[in-house]
């Protein structure tokens, strides 16, 4: 279990900086959330709390459907397209940092030349990418839900295995028909002690 969520929390921190860099508001918001409730499923199991677990539990299976409707976000799917504020809560014009800065993107700045226009506008034209800026969303998102079902499966094993050694648990003095103490003999052997010392 360690293992996988050293792996949620690299690709989780990973996506939160190029969400950082492209002002995503709502993703940003999204891979905080699974990076507490990562935290909380290893703390869960290494404490054997298996509440924390279940919670992990539901909230990966959000996450999945979070990330799925990334997939259909970025590929328009449904009438949603990529060219709107959503991801920011419309609160700025940003957009994926991949937009600009994919592997082999060649970004040219553009200053407007028309009168009245801020100096600071300008255009920027992006050519010559390798792979477009949707498509590795994609793959980021695709990467997101192997690994969550991966947790999932994990993770209700975990449960599993907590709640049947839970109700194989015996208390001291139980009800069991095995218990700690010997049954009690009916005649105790008495052995003469020797005095110290003659």
């Amino acid at each position: 279990m360690f293992c996988l969520c050293v792996f949620l929390q690299l690709a989780a921190l990973e996506r939160q900086i190029f969400d950082f860099l492209g002002f995503q508001w709502a993703p940003i918001l999204g891979n905080f959330l699974q990076i507490i409730v990562v935290i909380l499923g290893l703390f869960g199991t290494i404490q054997f709390r298996p509440r924390y677990i279940v919670v992990y539990t539901v909230w990966t299976a959000l996450w999945v459907t979070w990330n799925v409707f990334i997939i259909c976000f970025y590929l328009e799917v449904g009438g949603l397209s990529k060219e709107t504020d959503l991801m920011t809560f419309n609160i700025s014009m940003h957009r994926s940092w991949w937009r600009e800065h994919g592997p082999g993107c060649i970004r040219r700045v553009v200053r407007p030349s028309a009168p009245g226009i801020l100096d600071d506008y300008s255009y920027v034209s992006v050519t010559g990418c390798i792979i477009d800026f949707q498509y590795l969303e994609v793959i980021h998102s695709a990467i997101q839900i192997l690994l969550s079902l991966i947790g999932f499966v994990y993770a209700c094993y975990v449960i599993s295995i907590f709640m049947e050694e839970e109700d194989s648990f015996d208390f001291i003095g139980g009800l069991d028909t095995y218990s700690y103490r010997q049954p009690p003999q009916e005649h105790v052997e008495l052995k003469p002690v020797k005095p110290v010392g003659k």
